[in-house]
């Protein structure tokens, strides 16, 4: 029984930092001046608290939209960078999101990049 109090106090400690420290928020930024996109996250605390990402708009090859739907739906917008991958724009956790709300915002983003929608 102990050991299962002690896991309980760890993991609820990770649970309340988690919160206390507002891990995974931040901003996009989308510059179409500077033709500059700024991507800034909160993570953990320790050297690499701030994730901050900066690549130029030309790198932008598509936002994509991932739904999944059953139980526990899941509908998140991604961006999909030329040579480093997909970068989630939502929260995953994020079950608020209507289809048509998400759809929207991709479709927002989309044009104000000039960049197609691809859905997943």
């Amino acid at each position: 029984m102990s050991f299962y109090g002690i896991a309980g106090l760890f993991i609820s400690s990770y649970l309340w930092c988690t919160i206390l420290w507002n891990v995974g928020s931040g901003y996009d930024r989308f510059d179409r001046k500077e033709g500059i996109v700024r991507i800034f996250r909160w993570g953990f605390s320790g050297i690499k608290r701030r994730v901050f990402l900066q690549f130029l708009m030309r790198d932008i090859q598509s936002i994509r939209i991932q739904v999944k739907e059953g139980l526990y739906p899941r509908r998140i917008l991604y961006m999909e960078i030329r040579g480093q991958g997909v970068i989630p724009l939502t929260r995953t956790d994020e079950k608020f999101f209507t289809p048509r709300e998400i759809e929207q915002k991709a479709a927002e983003l989309a044009y104000f990049l000039r960049v197609p929608i691809e859905v997943f």
